[in-house]
């Protein structure tokens, strides 16, 4: 299979290649979007360092030494998240962002890869003293959706 070639533009990771959409199919990598897949920077990292995918920005690929340092600025814990996404996606779990739901990741079963059979998953949530704040919102949504939140 040919390496994805995604496209690093502002924040977003992005990728528009059949490569792209077969693998979103038949791991669910990436979001889909109106006519693209868009990747996590923990995905995009994860598929990089795998030899799955190559990164371009501005027509130019990024080295895979660039890649950490260019995330960190655009994601200032993925030092802490991307060490767990490899973890639990290593063994097969599907892992989706879950910044609506006030956590860093979504966390699925290895059997569930259409998005429409994930319902019983559980949320993973890097706490640290600036989120006290929000616990009390947090443990409201968790009762509101009925999922489990896993702090690391």
């Amino acid at each position: 299979m040919k390496k994805i070639q995604a496209n690093l533009i502002g924040q977003i990771i992005s990728s528009n290649s059949k490569e792209a959409y077969h693998l979103h199919k038949k791991s669910s990598f990436g979001e889909k979007t109106e006519d693209k897949i868009q990747y996590s920077a923990s995905e995009a990292l994860y598929l990089v360092e795998s030899s799955k995918m190559e990164i371009y920005s501005k027509n130019k690929k990024i080295p895979k030494k660039d890649l950490l340092n260019k995330f960190r600025r655009l994601d200032k814990k993925i030092q802490i998240k991307y060490p767990v996404f490899k973890d639990l996606r290593s063994k097969g779990y599907v892992l989706k962002t879950a910044l609506k739901f006030g956590a860093d990741f979504r966390v699925y079963d290895k059997s569930a890869k259409q998005e429409k059979n994930m319902q019983n998953g559980f949320y993973l949530q890097n706490m640290n003293l600036q989120n006290l704040p929000y616990m009390n919102l947090q443990l409201k949504i968790e009762l509101l959706i009925q999922q489990e939140k896993i702090y690391f």
